[in-house]
């Protein structure tokens, strides 16, 4: 299966793993993901640069194509192998920060149905309207609207609707928090994206950690479809 990974400059990772040219690592496939058990991958290079800020952090990271075994999967987030070989290094993609907030939003559009949100949602993706001013107002009534006893509420139907379904009621209220967290993040990274430059690294982790927080509400979402979503459609607008 093709895989793509970040490593410093240097060729290092994590835990000085030494990565090159054509070099293969054989690990024990024990353990916990982000442990020494697995080398740690994505699958699409685009998610390799949106999630960098959440999982390596790498300031100046380099992008190697390669090549193994997935034998576990963090729900599209990262993959891990016992046997993988870095093949080359190609160019790192080059994604702006409205894309990164693009794609946050995209992901919680998934997962998260409330129609305040959505609302929010579609006037910043249609560029009708990016202030951070939008993003507060939006967070804030948000958060004026889930009351604890709103939030019980909508929980108990969503653990209702899961439970037909014969899934734990547990999960659902697991997921609806998820959602409404990642929902948090998305507007967050839209307002830090409106700001002053130096506040695009809020952005970026408040991009990541959107898409982390939905794939914890639904672990079926297609995170490289929707990378490729966020970047292509930025550039069909220009």
């Amino acid at each position: 299966m093709k895989l793509y990974k970040l490593t410093r400059p240097d060729g290092t990772a994590y835990g000085g793993t030494q990565w090159a040219e054509g070099v293969t690592i054989k690990t024990s496939g024990r353990g916990k993901l982000c442990g020494r058990g697995y080398t740690h991958w994505y699958t699409h290079p685009l998610l390799a640069v949106l999630l960098n800020p959440i999982h390596a952090g790498i300031s100046d990271p380099v992008l190697w194509e390669g090549e193994g075994e997935v034998v576990k999967n963090d729900c599209g987030l990262k993959v891990g192998c016992k046997k993988a070989t870095t093949i080359r290094r190609i160019p790192m993609p080059q994604v702006t920060t409205e894309q990164r907030v693009r794609f946050a939003i995209l992901c919680v559009l998934a997962v998260y149905h409330d129609p305040e949100f959505a609302r929010w949602a579609e006037a910043w993706l249609s560029g009708v309207d990016r202030s951070a001013e939008s993003a507060q107002a939006a967070q804030s009534t948000m958060l004026q609207i889930a009351s604890l006893e709103e939030l019980a509420a909508r929980e108990a139907a969503l653990a209702a609707e899961y439970a037909a379904k014969g899934e734990e009621s547990s999960a659902a209220v697991d997921a609806a928090r998820a959602a409404q967290d990642a929902a948090r993040a998305a507007r967050e990274a839209a307002r830090a994206a409106s700001w002053k430059e130096s506040k695009a690294l809020l952005a970026m982790e408040g991009a990541a950690r959107a898409a982390e927080w939905a794939v914890e509400a639904q672990s079926s979402i297609n995170l490289a479809a929707l990378a490729e979503q966020a970047c292509a459609d930025e550039e069909n607008e220009k």
